[in-house]
């Protein structure tokens, strides 16, 4: 497991996330903690980044932003192309 900060641009102001990349075989995962909410990133049929919550998690989930959703999968795109 690598951590590293990953930036983004949301509403006009920076924030950064603590982002963990878990590996598996042939494939990856970012895990990132929004406002208390594990959220993990991984690749899709069409390598695009989508948004997942672990089973476990479903009843305690959090209001996240779909759109701050969006522009976190669009970064990791960015920095994984």
């Amino acid at each position: 497991m690598k951590d590293f900060d990953l930036p983004v641009e949301y509403k006009g102001e920076e924030i950064t996330f603590r982002t963990s990349l878990l590996t598996y075989g042939f494939t990856h995962k970012f895990q990132i903690d929004i406002n208390g909410q594990e959220i993990f990133f991984e690749p899709d049929e069409e390598r695009n980044y989508r948004a997942t919550i672990p089973y476990e998690e479903i009843g305690y989930q959090k209001n996240v932003d779909p759109e701050l959703l969006k522009i976190i999968a669009n970064t990791l795109q960015q920095l994984m192309s």
